[in-house]
């Protein structure tokens, strides 16, 4: 795919500081504050960028992602950042690439279906195809080649790529009552965040492709706070970072 401008978001510094680090090091890089955030233009592995942190959940991501559509002219975008594990299968330290994206906290019944976005008649909103594929070619490339890194650094042993549907709500999840509950409502969901859900919505309105990728940084049960809270400080970095930039220089 061709774009002029590639919109670049996650929700904490630990996600995206080495992107912005590098940017910053490689210079021509205009800083823009607005809306309480701070958006890095410039260019990174050659491609136009637009970087920014939306801050954690859905309101902030949707306003985020509208400020990178109108003001800066991302006509793609990319989410990355950490995410609680939900299918059973999916482990701390595997990656999951969404192929859909919903809110598993949306109920206006009996108005409107359970899940369903009022007045848009769907609740699953599609991550682009390609900008995906190369989301999760980018993935197994970082974890075939930082294996060996992620075992002996972070204990992390055979990381797998994942790719399904990512549900997205304003709580973090972190009892077995709460991850049962959504595997019984949800079944096809992999992984659960706070932001993902509300961009794809964003983007479907305005015909922006996107996409999202995440890190399982816990389980989504009564240990979720201080597994995310490890991974996020110790890890998550190097994933993001990892992928990001095996990323970037194959999207065009």
């Amino acid at each position: 795919m061709s774009m002029k401008r590639l919109g670049i978001m996650a929700a904490l510094p630990q996600e995206l500081g080495d992107l912005i680090a590098q940017m910053n090091a490689a210079g021509g890089v205009r800083t823009v504050t607005l809306g309480q955030r701070e958006y890095y233009i410039g260019d990174a592995h050659g491609l136009p960028v637009a970087v920014t942190l939306a801050r954690i959940g859905k309101v902030a991501a949707a306003a985020t992602a509208s400020t990178l559509i109108h003001v800066f002219d991302a006509d793609a975008i990319v989410f990355t950042g950490v995410a609680g594990g939900v299918r059973a299968d999916v482990q701390v330290g595997d990656i999951v690439v969404a192929d859909a994206l919903m809110q598993h906290d949306l109920d206006a019944s009996p108005l409107f279906p359970r899940y369903e976005v009022p007045l848009l008649d769907r609740a699953r909103f599609d991550a682009d195809r390609a900008l995906s594929d190369a989301l999760a070619a980018a993935a197994d490339a970082f974890i075939a080649e930082e294996s060996a890194v992620l075992a002996e650094r972070f204990a992390v042993a055979q990381p797998r790529v994942h790719r399904g549907m990512i549900v997205s709500g304003d709580r973090f999840i972190a009892s077995h009552d709460a991850l049962f509950g959504l595997r019984d409502a949800l079944p096809d969901a992999l992984a659960v965040e706070m932001e993902g859900a509300a961009i794809a919505q964003v983007c479907y309105e305005h015909g922006v492709p996107c996409a999202v990728v995440r890190t399982i940084s816990d389980s989504a049960d009564a240990a979720a706070p201080l597994s995310f809270t490890e991974f996020l400080t110790s890890i998550a970095a190097t994933y993001s970072s990892g992928i990001l930039s095996r990323f970037l220089r194959t999207v065009r």
